[in-house]
């Protein structure tokens, strides 16, 4: 039997530091101490702390009222809203200003069980409607409280939540062996250009080069529709270079009203903002926003030439890029 559980009533423990920063607690970022888990290390279900900034253990007392523990969930408030993540150990962890942290209380909500939960579109579609901004969306406390999980009874979301965890380690399991071949394949591509007399050929000359553009966000008919709609974040999240899913949709109505064409699967999307050359191959026809250059071999067997060429002339786009940020 499903019930709806409100957020805010099966929630042992709900962490919030938005506005907080170290400076305001009178210190600063240190070289090594206590990891810092910030918004734009969740990614792809994950919390990545490879890249995270520290602060010494004197910070971490007074910034964390209430210590992460093992299988908590970190949940991002804005920019983009609605990534998850799960604290992996039980050292000192501190949650910067963009990430909820979550617990579930034990008999009601299982944190696993509320770790997937947070992913499926039902839920996803809560947060949403539930967020305040036009360009960036963000979820306050009093409305993250109200949000509602379909739940079983707790001992079958336990066992739910075994499964999935089970799943996800072969996920991450076939994603390494996927990021092996890629690196193979670079390897052996820089080998076979070497190799090959090439001529003068311009991108332009062998692909159909193209943009994209945002539907106004302010007219609801634009979003929420069936049409994958494509964002910078979307592609950054990425373990391997395939996108089969976006954060937002659009209607019929809001690809017509923005500058993108609905690409075809296949699509070859690259970053040209706010991270330059980072790639993915659309695996369902997708429309994208102002960060991205489209490419599509006139061929089609040189698409994945195509790809790879790209990929390796990053440095030279990056001598291209203009602004100042």
């Amino acid at each position: 039997m499903i019930s709806d559980l409100v957020l805010g009533e099966s929630l042992e423990v709900l962490i919030d530091h938005r506005g907080k920063t170290p400076r305001k607690l009178g210190t600063d970022f240190v070289d090594s101490g206590v990891a810092v888990a910030s918004a734009i290390l969740v990614k792809n279900g994950r919390l990545d702390l490879s890249e995270a900034r520290f602060v010494d253990e004197a910070t971490w007392r007074r910034w964390m009222g209430v210590p992460t523990r093992t299988g908590d969930v970190v949940l991002t408030s804005e920019a983009p809203l609605g990534r998850v993540g799960r604290v992996t150990t039980d050292e000192p962890l501190v949650l910067g200003q963009r990430l909820y942290g979550l617990r579930g209380k034990v008999g009601v909500l299982n944190s696993g069980y509320l770790f997937y939960a947070l992913q499926t579109d039902q839920v996803q579609a809560d947060l949403l409607g539930r967020s305040t901004g036009t360009t960036v969306f963000g979820i306050r406390q009093s409305a993250l409280r109200q949000v509602v999980i379909p739940a079983p009874p707790f001992e079958e979301q336990r066992a739910i939540a075994e499964v999935l965890g089970a799943l996800d380690d072969k996920i991450a399991a076939n994603g390494r062996t996927v990021s092996t071949l890629l690196d193979l394949t670079v390897a052996h591509f820089g080998w076979a250009v070497r190799e090959a007399t090439l001529g003068a050929t311009t991108f332009g000359d062998m692909a159909t080069i193209a943009g994209g553009g945002t539907p106004k966000t302010s007219i609801e008919s634009y979003w929420g529709g069936d049409i994958l709609w494509a964002t910078p974040t979307d592609v950054t999240a990425l373990d391997a270079p395939y996108l089969a899913r976006t954060s937002r949709t659009i209607t019929d109505d809001g690809l017509i009203a923005c500058a993108s064409s609905l690409y075809p699967s296949g699509s070859i999307l690259m970053t040209s903002r706010a991270t330059i050359g980072a790639f993915a191959i659309a695996q369902r026809p997708t429309a994208v926003n102002q960060g991205f250059i489209v490419a599509n071999a006139h061929d089609p067997e040189h698409q994945w030439w195509l790809f790879h060429e790209m990929k390796s002339r990053v440095p030279e786009f990056l001598s291209f890029a203009n602004g100042a940020t």
